[in-house]
């Protein structure tokens, strides 16, 4: 699994013209599955999001978790995370999960986030999807499962 962070003060995701996921502090994970991605790679990544200390304390350093801070996280699915670009021009997609095998996945990692009490809001799976946000910092992390 591929998972890019991004701390944000505010996130949104619209399919057409309504607002399907939505959160204020916290984080934005777009995410991306590999075909060869099982359950433990879904606790990992989840662990591993949950517990990242990426928010400012007291002192301004980055020492606080998004629980820490009563944000939430808002999941997005991405396939094109898994894009190759280094032949052509036109990226090539086959080191993305197909949908059968990617949605469950999406789907695990929401309920993997939620029971680490979370407030989590999502995306729509295979969606045409627009993203706003309001990066804060910058912070931004791209995460791969081992």
């Amino acid at each position: 699994m591929r998972a890019v962070v991004q701390r944000v003060r505010s996130a949104r995701v619209t399919v057409g013209d309504e607002v399907v996921g939505h959160i204020g502090t916290g984080l934005l994970v777009l995410l991306g599955v590999a075909p060869t991605d099982t359950a433990a790679h879904v606790q990992w990544l989840a662990d591993k999001v949950v517990g990242l200390r990426i928010f400012r304390d007291a002192d301004n350093k980055m020492n606080l978790g998004v629980a820490d801070v009563v944000g939430g996280v808002l999941v997005v699915s991405q396939f094109t995370l898994y894009g190759d670009c280094r032949k052509g021009r036109r990226p090539s997609f086959i080191g993305a999960a197909p949908p059968e095998i990617a949605e469950p996945l999406y789907e695990a990692f929401i309920r993997a986030v939620r029971a680490l009490g979370v407030p989590t809001s999502t995306g729509r799976f295979g969606a045409m999807m627009q993203v706003e946000l309001v990066n804060d910092g910058p912070v931004t992390l791209v995460i791969d499962t081992p």
